[in-house]
């Protein structure tokens, strides 16, 4: 059986036909195919030298992709939520409101790079937050809380695929629960923030979601689902979604830190979400 021919998904906000025809040459592609205004595919195309180096400087996202991969043989997808599903950190927003964001920005940074343990990292953030009203929490969601660009188109189109869709996050469930109903995830797992008398305590409820259990997670919704590390997609921004991506078929570092990006298969970083579609052929 011979190999699978590959095509080279070339994505960005404007595709310039000179990029794509020298794109094509560097790739010994045998044709161009636009998928739409911001998507080509660059047909049986080859890996060579100076394909990434031309389109970090036109600002294009790329990836090589199995002619024979379909969106409908997929089973899983699996995201992390703050800076991945949504476009901001939720607890950076909620320090906001408790006057402390500047100290925990600073360490929720270190834990994304991976320079501090996740769990440590969420500790230490959390107990700054310590004595503020938990209405704090609905401000966020109501006024800060945003979806990235094409989120709910990716998402429309894995679940008319059939495709189950599981949202893991080292954030907190008072935001997984209302985007999984919103959006209809079929499964989550977040962080439960500890409240008493209306108040948060600058604890969290039982073990911290950190990288380990991520991946756990997703292990066990496979397993319950009975598929293979093939049929998932992995999609995330940090260090703590390292292990995680590592159980998928196909992992996407989605405006990810140098860390994830360098061992993850695909990296979004000038599209939307949405663009995750056109990695499928």
């Amino acid at each position: 059986m011979g190999a699978t021919n590959m095509h080279l998904v070339i994505q960005g906000a404007a595709l310039a036909d000179d990029d794509l025809r020298q794109l094509a040459q560097l790739a010994r592609a045998r044709r161009i195919e636009h998928i739409d205004a911001s998507a080509c595919r660059l047909i049986d195309a080859l890996p060579g030298p100076g394909i990434a180096a031309y389109c970090a400087r036109a600002k294009l996202d790329y990836g090589f992709v199995p002619e024979t991969r379909k969106l409908a043989d997929m089973g899983l997808l699996a995201i992390d939520m703050d800076s991945t599903l949504i476009t901001i950190e939720c607890i950076d927003e909620i320090a906001d409101m408790a006057g402390v964001k500047a100290d925990v920005s600073a360490i929720t940074a270190a834990a994304m790079s991976g320079d501090i343990d996740y769990a440590e990292s969420l500790r230490l953030r959390v107990g700054l937050l310590r004595g503020l009203d938990e209405a704090a929490l609905a401000r966020v969601y109501d006024e800060r809380l945003r979806l990235s660009p094409g989120a709910e188109a990716m998402l429309s189109a894995m679940q008319q695929a059939g495709v189950k869709t599981l949202s893991v996050s080292g954030g907190f469930s008072f935001f997984t629960a209302r985007l999984q109903a919103r959006l209809r995830f079929d499964y989550s797992t977040a962080n439960a923030l500890e409240i008493e008398s209306r108040r948060l305590t600058g604890r969290v409820i039982g073990d911290v979601v950190d990288a380990a259990a991520k991946a756990a997670k997703l292990r066990a919704v496979r397993d319950e689902l009975g598929i293979t590390a093939e049929r998932i997609i992995a999609i995330g921004d940090g260090a703590n979604d390292l292990s995680m991506l590592a159980e998928a078929g196909v992992s996407i570092a989605y405006r990810a830190k140098p860390v994830l990006r360098a061992k993850a298969a695909y990296a979004l970083d000038h599209v939307g979400l949405d663009g995750v579609l056109n990695l499928f052929a």
